[in-house]
């Protein structure tokens, strides 16, 4: 499907927000693939959204923190933890735009159990470190769910260059502009969250990659060539409890 196709603009969700978090030190890393290699992973009711004649891969670490529900306080040390995702991006029936997660490795074990009851999102435990490194931040994950196939990350990443915001119709507006997410209920049925947050204040940035292993255990090969970089330092999110697409 066309960048000019689908609708990137945050939804309006029915009702208040359920979940409050603060995401930090997040990077992007997005290679283009071809769409027919994504197409048989993704569920017939969805396109594969391109850009540029491609569609794109993503593995995005990140921090979070002041995780809790609506109208909870945030905990220490269940409320903060990294997570890592890899994720591609879909358009609804409707036309609207959102992200579809292969697999979403997290520090928190209530998190992990929480997200995929109520989100049907494939969640894994993780053992995971982020913590800044003379102007980098190092980050390792290391999958530990039981039965689940293996999973690794390990580098450092820091952003070079001023903070911009995407500019409409760009492809940083693609990759990182996306308000809803889509996962798979219970028997297969097809459920969409809504998130809110204000546009990524994105900088350029780099990496330096010690392992990559997180996408042969969904099936595709690692990523080649160097990947597209964006950095971000903070935002803040308020996401809802997914409904069914109709």
């Amino acid at each position: 499907m066309s960048a000019r196709a689908a609708v990137r603009t945050p939804v309006v969700p029915r009702g208040p927000w359920a979940l409050s978090m603060r995401w930090h030190d997040l990077l992007f890393m997005h290679w283009p693939v071809p769409e027919e290699v994504l197409r048989p992973m993704i569920p017939g009711s969805l396109a594969v959204d391109t850009f540029g004649g491609s569609a794109w891969l993503g593995v995005v670490p990140f921090r979070m923190s002041g995780v809790r529900p609506r109208p909870l306080p945030a905990v220490e040390r269940i409320s903060d933890f990294p997570e890592i995702n890899l994720r591609t991006y879909v358009v609804g029936a409707d036309g609207e735009a959102g992200v579809w997660f292969f697999s979403l490795d997290a520090a928190s074990r209530l998190a992990v159990r929480l997200a995929r009851t109520f989100y049907g999102l494939p969640y894994f435990d993780a053992r995971m470190s982020c913590h800044p490194e003379g102007g980098w931040v190092r980050y390792e994950s290391v999958r530990t769910h039981r039965g689940a196939p293996p999973a690794r990350f390990a580098g450092r990443y820091r952003p070079r260059g001023s903070v911009f915001e995407a500019a409409p119709g760009s492809l940083e507006d693609f990759l990182t502009g996306r308000y809803l997410l889509y996962s798979a209920g219970r028997g297969g049925r097809l459920m969409r969250a809504a998130i809110r947050h204000r546009p990524w204040p994105l900088q350029p940035a780099e990496i330096d990659v010690d392992r990559l292993e997180m996408t042969s255990p969904v099936g595709l090969e690692e990523p080649s060539g160097e990947p597209l970089l964006h950095f971000a330092r903070y935002l803040e999110v308020v996401a809802w409890f997914p409904e069914e697409v109709g």
